[in-house]
């Protein structure tokens, strides 16, 4: 089974589980149906701001779609298994956004925070931004990235970093060339 069916498994059984039809759970998300339907099915890996308003929607954190097993105690990731973590593109298959992001706190139970890290690449095209409720911290670890946040724009560079709050409208991408980031997604419970 492929990551992208394995996370639409777990949306369609937490969907389930709620006795939740795939129509209300895109209503409650603000998604569109066919979107959910694809999520579902394997065929669409969404953007991260997606995926947080499913979650939400659904009742549950975020990292529940991420999660392979729990873990009560610490999760540690070594640099050299970075490849064995769990990675989901932050676009759909027709469209590459040009970003990965691996999850440094896979299988932690009962999290709070979704620390990423995540591979930014350049490009063209203008993303949509994204809102849900939280916060963010990103740190830049490698190159140049844009943050535009409501109608701001912050260039940062390697050692620089930023904190907001999610629900204002806002977009990370490399400025340049490729980009490297720790990002740090908090959920209100």
């Amino acid at each position: 089974m492929t990551y992208n069916e394995k996370l639409g498994e777990k949306i369609r059984l937490t969907r389930e589980k709620n006795d939740m039809s795939v129509e209300q759970l895109a209503e409650r998300a603000g998604v569109d149906v066919k979107m959910v339907e694809s999520i579902e099915y394997g065929a669409l890996v969404p953007y991260l701001s997606p995926l947080v308003k499913l979650s939400r929607a659904l009742g549950v954190r975020l990292g529940t779609f991420l999660d392979d097993q729990e873990h009560l105690g610490p999760v540690v990731n070594r640099k050299d298994d970075q490849a064995h973590i769990s990675r989901f593109r932050g676009a759909d298959a027709d469209e590459d956004e040009g970003r990965t992001f691996y999850s440094l706190a896979l299988n932690k139970s009962s999290r709070h925070m979704e620390p990423l890290m995540v591979e930014l690449s350049p490009s063209d095209e203008a993303v949509k931004k994204s809102s849900h409720e939280g916060e963010e911290f990103i740190y830049v670890l490698e190159g140049n990235i844009e943050v535009n946040y409501g109608k701001e724009v912050y260039k940062l560079s390697a050692g620089d970093s930023i904190y907001y709050d999610s629900i204002v409208e806002h977009d990370v991408m490399a400025d340049g060339a490729s980009a490297r980031i720790l990002a740090v997604i908090h959920e209100p419970a």
